[in-house]
């Protein structure tokens, strides 16, 4: 039938195959809804990259948190010649 969608095609390897088959034995039924199971899956990896990029953002800011205030172990007159060299932008 045509569409103005993609169309998509998958191949039950037998790791995929495992988890369907014990989902179509949780349902009771032997066909799936594939669209749910692809927006399930979309929604859940959504979630787990975005919840990295928060952490990573956090560590980053806490970082630039303890520089603001002084504290670590950086070596403020490498840094500034560094700086002065043009090794890194302003």
């Amino acid at each position: 039938m045509p569409t103005k969608h993609p169309r998509h095609a998958i191949t039950e390897t037998p790791k995929l195959k495992a988890i369907l088959d014990q989902l179509r034995e949780e349902t009771g039924t032997v066909r799936l809804d594939w669209g749910e199971l692809v927006l399930l899956g979309a929604k859940k990896k959504l979630d787990q990259l975005q919840a990295k990029r928060a952490e990573t953002d956090r560590v980053l800011e806490d970082a630039a948190e303890m520089i603001r205030r002084g504290e670590g172990r950086g070596d403020v007159a490498a840094a500034d010649e560094v700086k002065r060299k043009g090794l890194i932008e302003p």
